[in-house]
């Protein structure tokens, strides 16, 4: 059975969490969340509203963890998917989370980004050559990792699948449903 792998946490994005979780589901797949420990966490929603100048904020839905990060091991899982919202920014300070990222990167197996879920594939020495999108305001963040970054809804480079936020979900998981399901063979 495709075993897939969800990092997030506290503040992580309702809609890239549970949009990727149900997607995937659908196609028979295992999913299974892993969050700094096994615990439910608190996720949020971000919306754009009209004369702001980023996003808003709002209290989201509980996530119940299915592991704690130090109870993961990657090799057990076929794909990985790192949603946005601000759980990847301290994820990505976390020698653990990085780890089990790095292992999708050096292996090529697939990996589904979004939004500021990139800031994890860099952290993991993911960037360089690369070609990706991720939320705007993280261009230099990838520029300075050695990625080209491009503002478009969905980025396919080699094992890797990113996409700007929520409102890409639909092209982020067809283009990673699309790399397993080709992967599998």
């Amino acid at each position: 059975m495709t075993r897939i792998l969800i990092i997030t946490g506290d503040a992580g994005e309702s809609q890239e969490i549970y949009y990727a979780k149900y997607r995937l589901e659908e196609e028979g797949w295992q999913v299974h969340i892993a969050a700094p420990e096994k615990r439910a966490f608190l996720s949020v929603v971000h919306d754009f509203e009209p004369g702001y100048d980023t996003y808003v904020e709002r209290p989201g839905y509980r996530v119940e963890a299915d592991l704690g990060l130090n109870d993961v091991n990657p090799s057990e899982y076929d794909g990985l998917v790192l949603p946005g919202g601000r759980a990847p920014e301290y994820l990505r300070n976390r020698p653990k989370a990085v780890a089990i990222v790095r292992h999708f990167v050096e292996t090529g197996k697939p990996i589904a980004a979004n939004c500021h879920g990139p800031l994890l594939v860099l952290a993991a020495g993911g960037g360089p050559g690369r070609t990706m999108t991720s939320y705007p305001e993280l261009e230099p963040d990838v520029r300075v990792h050695g990625a080209e970054f491009v503002n478009r809804e969905v980025v396919v480079d080699g094992n890797l699948v990113s996409v700007r936020g929520w409102p890409d979900n639909g092209p982020w998981m067809r283009e990673f449903v699309r790399m397993m399901r080709n992967r599998k063979g």
